[in-house]
């Protein structure tokens, strides 16, 4: 006997909350790649970069948060935030200080990438950002601080934005909404009804006055130019859009224009 039509309809819901439920990993792997490195790697940058400076920050909950300070060479020491991709551990910039125009350079991996504890969580990766903003003002006092954030970067920086004054903002690849990305390469899965509405940047810019220069890759094929649009109209302040043409989401960093854009947007501001 089949049950009464009502019946088999909260049987269907339940069975298809039960397939996204198990498909909530899967989901949230579209959020978070972590990167970490050992103690014998960081030690190694350590030895190729002796310059840097190890960066330790104790998050509200006492997650230990851990990167690098690059001094620059100006006098005033202005300093770059910087936040990567999902799948990004931060080191690597330390490779390309020309980049920043003579600005500090922060790097502080997310925790549960590189050697900072925890695991990635956004309400925690949010607060985090936010947490080593404060530390570098209490502990030099910068005149000018510019926010650099790539990805998923892009959303933690803007978040930063909205919380605390900045002198401008640098966004590479950015998006309105992660969960929006995940419906994009997910079309057929409920990707907001499994893992909400993450990283909603978009809702944050109007209040923003910071100005902006947005890079995005004009082949990008993880995050579509419709993405990145909706958070640059959004943007409350001034702002700039920059295509680094032959570019792809993943090897934007390989075109010498991606560098001259953030190079030349910071030495305006400095």
């Amino acid at each position: 006997m089949k049950p009464p039509e009502p019946r088999r309809r909260q049987l269907a819901r339940a069975a298809m909350a039960l397939g996204l439920m198990a498909a909530l990993p899967a989901c949230e792997e579209l959020v978070y790649h972590p990167v970490t490195i050992t103690p014998a790697q960081e030690a190694a940058i350590r030895a190729r970069h002796p310059q840097a400076q190890r960066l330790e920050i104790t998050a509200a909950d006492g997650i230990a948060l851990r990167g690098w300070l690059l001094p620059g060479s100006r006098s005033d020491r202005p300093v770059v935030l910087y936040f990567g991709g999902n799948a990004e551990e931060v080191s690597w910039l330390l490779e390309h200080p020309e980049a920043f125009a003579g600005w500090d350079v922060a790097l502080v991996n997310y925790r549960g990438y590189g050697r900072s504890d925890g695991r990635p969580r956004e309400q925690d990766l949010l607060a985090d950002a936010v947490a080593v903003y404060d530390h570098l003002i209490e502990a030099g006092t910068p005149r000018r601080v510019a926010l650099v954030g790539r990805s998923l970067g892009a959303a933690v920086a803007t978040h930063v934005a909205s919380q605390r004054p900045v002198t401008c903002v640098v966004l590479v690849a950015p998006f309105d909404s992660a969960s929006a990305v995940g419906r994009d390469a997910l079309p057929f899965v409920p990707v907001s009804w499994v893992i909400g509405d993450v990283y909603d940047a978009a809702p944050l810019a109007p209040a923003i006055r910071a100005p902006l220069r947005v890079i995005v890759a004009s082949h990008d094929t993880i995050v579509t130019r419709e993405r990145s649009q909706r958070l640059f109209d959004a943007w409350g302040g001034s702002k700039e859009w920059v295509t680094i043409e032959g570019a792809d989401h993943n090897d934007i960093q390989a075109h010498r224009s991606y560098w001259n854009a953030i190079q030349t947007f910071l030495v305006r501001h400095g």
